[in-house]
């Protein structure tokens, strides 16, 4: 058993260029944190991810599942078809291999837990 208080979890500044030569993030500034260390689960990944008005992340897939539960904020998750705005204490799941994208793209900042399987990998789908 593990407890965690995210308050006392540094929060540090995701690069913009994390994933693919163009990177994964745009806009301002994107914060995570994250709460559980790689060896605190067999079967999971759990971290927050908190968007500055005006940044989101470029679409993207995941090999496996991810949940998305909205902690502060308004934002949008958003796949090739449909765009939904979540505020806090929505629930959003994205199946894997739906591409997406979510963050806070307008005048709000938005954070969100993001919770995917255990070794999920991720692709870059938008330049």
């Amino acid at each position: 058993m593990k407890k965690v208080t995210m308050s006392s979890v540094a929060r540090t500044k995701a690069e913009m260029n994390d994933l693919g030569s163009g990177g994964l993030m745009t806009g301002t500034q994107v914060w995570r944190q994250s709460i559980l260390n790689p060896e605190d689960s067999n079967n999971f990944n759990f971290a927050i991810v908190a968007f500055d008005a005006g940044s989101r992340n470029k679409f993207h897939k995941h090999s496996g599942d991810q949940i998305l539960i909205v902690t502060e904020g308004t934002g949008t998750v958003a796949n090739d078809t449909e765009s939904l705005t979540v505020t806090e204490g929505d629930v959003v799941v994205i199946p894997a291999g739906e591409n997406h994208w979510h963050g806070a793209p307008d005048s709000t900042s938005m954070a969100h837990i993001t919770v995917t399987v255990k070794g999920s990998e991720t692709e870059q789908t938008e330049a």
